[in-house]
This record gives structure tokens, sequence and C-alpha cells, in this order.
């Protein structure tokens, strides 16, 4: 029996956990950090919270006797990322990243790529009217800029108080062109701020910007831990993870 330890709750982790539910001889298990109130569930056996850090990690990695371990976090949970390198080799653990790959502009595109959340709320124009789908956990960032309105979509509610400059959308993709296109009209919007998280499930705000022709500011990516192997395809991490 091949054990493979999943973590997070990304479409590309559920993907892989339905995968290799399929696959005689091999026991998947997926980690949610269980910072999401009502996840979706992938296929096979969850666990939900964190494991104390990489030293942690490494203890549960050999005390459940796991033969892979994949991370499939979000591309900007940059700790998680960090703490799965270090207990893979505090284990001996082979570690795949599995990461979809990023945006790329398009003919019609006006992006500003920028480093941070604080670089992003820092080029923000005064007086605009801001679409953030950057995640609660930074919306005091942007908050501070007291002379720009945001509307803030996130899965879960922020930490309360919430500014008045800001209102919350809460929503969960993913999101159609023209669902994006209605709230650019309905808000009167004129810059969407966004991480550069990749993917399908929330593509459509690009594409609603840019017909609108608004600017985007989109954060960059964190550099991935160094010397793990990484890969965009479901496919090939499920082979990956046979062994």
């Amino acid at each position: 029996m091949t054990r493979v330890l999943i973590l997070g709750g990304t479409a590309e982790a559920r993907d892989l956990a339905a995968w290799l539910s399929d696959v005689p001889g091999v026991h998947a298990v997926s980690s949610l950090a269980g910072r999401v109130t009502d996840p979706r569930l992938p296929a096979g056996d969850v666990r939900v919270g964190g494991f104390g850090g990489p030293a942690g990690l490494a203890a549960w990695l050999r005390e459940h006797r796991i033969d892979r371990l994949v991370d499939a976090t979000h591309p900007f949970a940059e700790r998680m990322s960090a703490s799965a390198a270090e207990a893979s080799a505090l284990a001996g653990v082979p570690l795949l990243a599995l990461r979809r790959p990023g945006w790329r502009e398009e003919d019609g595109d006006d992006w500003r790529r920028v480093p941070s959340l604080r670089e992003a709320a820092a080029a923000l124009p005064g007086g605009a009217r801001a679409f953030l789908t950057t995640g609660r956990s930074g919306i005091p960032v942007f908050a501070a800029r007291t002379d720009v309105w945001f509307l803030a979509r996130s899965v879960d509610p922020p930490e309360a108080p919430v500014p008045s400059n800001v209102r919350v959308l809460l929503s969960r993709g993913p999101y159609t062109v023209d669902g994006e296109r209605a709230l650019i009209r309905e808000h009167r919007l004129d810059v969407l701020v966004t991480k550069d998280s990749g993917g399908t499930m929330t593509r459509a705000k690009l594409t609603a910007a840019r017909a609108y022709r608004l600017p985007v500011i989109m954060v960059d990516r964190p550099r991935p831990p160094g010397g793990v192997e990484t890969t965009g395809d479901v496919a090939a991490a499920a082979r990956w993870a046979q062994g």
C-alpha cells in the first residue's frame, strides 16, 4: 500500500484525491487547514487542522507511514509550503508541489504587477472604487486607504469591525463573465485588485475587467521553496504519487 498525504483544499487537490481514490494499492489522505467554514471536501479520507509546524508535520508523516507528500495548497500559502519542504526533509518523505499555472496578460489587458498586498494598496489611485479579491485576511491592509471605496469579495466574513469604506460580498466561485460584468456596472468599479492565483474558477473577473478596460493590480506569487519538484498537471502528480 502506498500512502499519500495531500496538503490543501484547492481544486487541484480535490482532483488529485479523486484520481487516487480509484487507484488500487494507494491510500490518500487530504489535509485541510480548517480556515474555511464550509469547505468542499475531497474524495477519500480527510483531516482538518494544523500539524504544529514542520516538526509536527514530520512526526505525523512518520507516525502514519506516509510514502509520498503532495503540496497542493494555494499558490499564496507560503508558510505551509515552507513547512512542507522542511517536514519532507526531516521525515525523509519525497515531496511534490502541485501548482496551477499563473495567469498571463492578453491583448487589451492593463495590468500592474506588485510584490505584496501593501504595495497593491499603495498603487491604488485616490478616489477609486476598487474590486478587491485578495481574500478576507488582507482587507485591513487596504481599508487603511480611506480615500478608496472597496467591494471586497471573500468566501467567509472578515473579522469585525468592517471599516465603513469596505462593502463585503460573501461568495464562492466559480464565477461567470456576465456575473462579473454585472458587479462592475452595479458598483461602478474602476479598478480590480487580485492575486495571481491562476486557474479557471476566478478567471472571469479578468475577462470582465478587460471588457470594461479596468486596470488590474496583480499581486505576484511568493517564491516557492527551493529544490522542490513542481508540476501543474494533476495527471502527472497522480503518476508521481503512485511511486
